[in-house]
Parts: C-alpha cells; sequence; structure tokens
C-alpha cells in the first residue's frame, strides 16, 4: 500500500474544505457555485486516476473505470462513492472521505495497469444532506430513479425553486430519469464514511462494517396562537404559540428517552414576530425521529402528532404538521458485507459490526442494489462540526482494505462465471 494516496487524500481534504458558499466556513450546498468548483476538482482527480467523467441530469459527477472487456454488452458495474455538499459550517470529512477513498481505490487499479471484469463507477452526489430544499439524498434518488419530480417546485429561502437551480447548474430537470442506473447491470454500491459516532474510538478500532442504517422521518410543525403586549395581557388570556412549542420539544425528549434506541431531535425553532416585548404568535419548528426499526419509528412520530394536537388544543392554538421527508430503514446486504469483513480481518484484532444512526446516499441506493458500509473511526465521534476529523493512518488502513475488497469481488466474480 503506497503512503502516498493516504498523504494526497489528505490534502485533497483539505482542498476541498477551502471550497465554500460561505467566508470563514465549510457550507457547500447542491448546485451552488462552491459545489461547481468541487465537481470541477474532483473531476479531475478522477481523470488522474484513469476515469471518464460525466455530470448527470441532477448535477452528480461520475467517475467511470472499464472493466477488462471494455464496452461488452451488460457489462456488470461496482459503485463506490459518497456525496460532496455538506451541512453548514461543517467538517472536511463527512461525504468527501467516501468520493476520495473511492478515487483512491481505483487510482490503485490504474497504476498497477489492472482491469476487473466489472467496471468500476465512483459517484460523488451532489446532495445528501439536504441543507438547501429541505430534502435529503436528492442526487441518490436521482440514481435510484425515485426522485418525485414534484420536489422541483421546492423554493431555497431565497425563493429559487429547485427547477431553476439545476437549470442553472447545468442539469437538465427535465430529463432527470436519465440518470437513473441500470439495477440489472448494478453489482452493488459501497460506501466509505466517517462513524459519526463514537464506538469505534470506544473499541479502538479504526474500521467497523455497517449492519444496518435507521430510517428517519422528518416533519415541520406550526404552533399559530395570538400575538399580544407583553405588559398588558394577562397570563390566563394568553395563546403563546413559543409556549406550545417549548412543551412540545419536552415532549419530544421525554419520548425518545422512554423508547429504547430511539433518537428525537428538534433542531430549528423559529418563532414570529420575534420582539422581546410581543407574545409570540407563531412558533415553527424542525423534527428528526430515527430508529432502526420502521414500526418502532412510525409509532413514535404518529405518538407525537397527537401530543402536539393534544398540547395546541389545550393552549386554544392550532397546530400544523407537515411531512418533510420519510426513508426508510436499510438492512445492508449480508453477501456485500461479508466481503468487506474479510478485507477488514487481516487488518484490525476484531470485526465489528454495527448500525448508522445516520442516513447516508447507502439508503436510497438500496432501491435498486445491494449496498454496504463502511465506517471509519472519527475523533471524538465528532461531525457536523469543523472538528470533524479522521487521522491518516486510519485513512491509510481504509484504502487498503477497499483496494483488497474490490480484488476480493472480483475473485468471486470470476469464480461464477
Amino acid at each position: 500500500m503506497k503512503k502516498g494516496l493516504a498523504q494526497t487524500l489528505m490534502a485533497r481534504l483539505e482542498a476541498l474544505g477551502r471550497i465554500s458558499d460561505e467566508p470563514g466556513r465549510l457550507t457547500r450546498t447542491f448546485c451552488s457555485p462552491a459545489m461547481h468548483r468541487a465537481n470541477q476538482l474532483v473531476a479531475g482527480w478522477m481523470i488522474q486516476a484513469g476515469m471518464s467523467t460525466r455530470q448527470d441530469a441532477i448535477g452528480n459527477l461520475i467517475g467511470h473505470y472499464a472493466a477488462e472487456h471494455r464496452g461488452q454488452a451488460g457489462e456488470k458495474v461496482l459503485l463506490l462513492g459518497s456525496h460532496l455538499d455538506t451541512v453548514r459550517n461543517a467538517g472536511k470529512f463527512d461525504g468527501p472521505l467516501g468520493v476520495l477513498t473511492a478515487i483512491a481505490c481505483v487510482q490503485q487499479l490504474h497504476e498497477k495497469k489492472l482491469r476487473l471484469p466489472f467496471a468500476v463507477e465512483v459517484a460523488a452526489f451532489g446532495d445528501e444532506e439536504g441543507v438547501r430544499f429541505h430534502k435529503a439524498y436528492l442526487g441518490s434518488m436521482a440514481l435510484a430513479g425515485t426522485f418525485d419530480t414534484r420536489d422541483l417546485k421546492r423554493t431555497d429561502a431565497e425563493g429559487i425553486t429547485m427547477e431553476s437551480a439545476i437549470q442553472d447548474f447545468g442539469g437538465n430537470p427535465k430529463q432527470l430519469a436519465t440518470a437513473r442506473l441500470n439495477p440489472d447491470r448494478l453489482l452493488g454500491y459501497v460506501e466509505v464514511h466517517i462513524e459519526q459516532g463514537p464506538v469505534l474510538e470506544k473499541k479502538k478500532l479504526p474500521l467497523g462494517v455497517v449492519s444496518a442504517i435507521a430510517g428517519q422521518t422528518r416533519a415541520h410543525l406550526t404552533f399559530n396562537g395570538r400575538a399580544g403586549h407583553a405588559g398588558t395581557t394577562p397570563m390566563a388570556l394568553r395563546r403563546d404559540a413559543l409556549c406550545a412549542a417549548a412543551q412540545f420539544i419536552l415532549e419530544v425528549e421525554t419520548l425518545a428517552k422512554n423508547r429504547a434506541d430511539l433518537v428525537a431531535t428538534v433542531g430549528a425553532v423559529q418563532v414570529f414576530p420575534g420582539v422581546s416585548n410581543v407574545i409570540p404568535a407563531q412558533a415553527q419548528l424542525s423534527l428528526d425521529l430515527r430508529h432502526a426499526v420502521d414500526d418502532v419509528r412510525r409509532s413514535a412520530g404518529a405518538e407525537l402528532r397527537k401530543r402536539a394536537r393534544t398540547i395546541a388544543a389545550t393552549r386554544k392554538l392550532q397546530v400544523d404538521w407537515q411531512a418533510v421527508s420519510e426513508t426508510a430503514a436499510v438492512q445492508c446486504d449480508g453477501s456485500l458485507s461479508a466481503v468487506l469483513g474479510e478485507a477488514v480481518k487481516p487488518r484490525q484484532k476484531t470485526l465489528v459490526l454495527l448500525p448508522s444512526g445516520a442516513g447516508h446516499d447507502a439508503a436510497a441506493l438500496a432501491a435498486v442494489a445491494p449496498v454496504a458500509m463502511l465506517f471509519v473511526r472519527c475523533k471524538g465521534g465528532i461531525s457536523h462540526h469543523p472538528k470533524e476529523s479522521a487521522s491518516e493512518a486510519d485513512i491509510r488502513i481504509t484504502i487498503a482494505v477497499m483496494g483488497d475488497f474490490v480484488q476480493r469481488l472480483a475473485a468471486l466474480h470470476y469464480e461464477r462465471v
């Protein structure tokens, strides 16, 4: 394993980390100018690794490394990758690590002049986080053929529609169906990602194989009350929307603590009119629910919706509940995960299987292909934060594991032919 590939990957992470929509911090959103620059830079690295490149109708960047028998009818494809977009004020590793590890994996094949019995494609998805249009997995859903074209009418904070954003980016919102991959040709999708949690660090292990990805529900709630003078309205006559929202937030916390492995978060709250001496007339808040068992997650969502209505009725308010998105839990493919595990075993003392509480592009790709994921230890379990990090030593092991993985998969492919 060439030490230089890990060093190069770290340098590339730093270079991508400087490409941002906002000065002074890393924020790179779907179809933004920063994303355009990131795609250009990463496309250059793909070409250096021996790949041809294309940008699809929604703005995903795809690198293609041809099979040993190029252009053969029915050529199978192994898809590797992750996303290039970020949350606001992000770290450098979430998403780009998976893209750059995939490129390094292909780079090894290219330097050795090796071709596999299947093509390898590297996907750099344009949106996984859902920051700009409040809908996650836009890029991977386009590849899976599950993109809902009604979402093209969504608007960002500046009133720009998704349709216009894709058009301005150089995509084609009227041809999104052309981005869909042929499931008959897909061997699978494998994604490398930082763990975003503390388990691997606690176990003193660099890598873990993911067993499942938790399902996720996102909703937007609005409590509507009545504004009033803060000094002249008696407490008994108030219809305070913020107090209702605060009560609901505590209900969310209580319910999650009482249901095993459920996590629930209210991460955004907006209050109107937002004046210190006026009783809040409206409170808007987000809700994020996650669990590896869909029935548990759905039951929790139904219960919280009921509690929101009860709170509103008791306080003589109105509440509006809008479903933003729902993603089913995904079990990772046993066969792909087993091959991945065999590549991990020689490089660390114990093979650990662990679920992912975070969502990933693999969840969307599972609709059309077997999926597997490899987690990389991250310092302190920190993610979605500028202090997010993984060590060069662990990344060196990761590149070696992924290189071994594709070779093992190729050997199995030959055996079956």
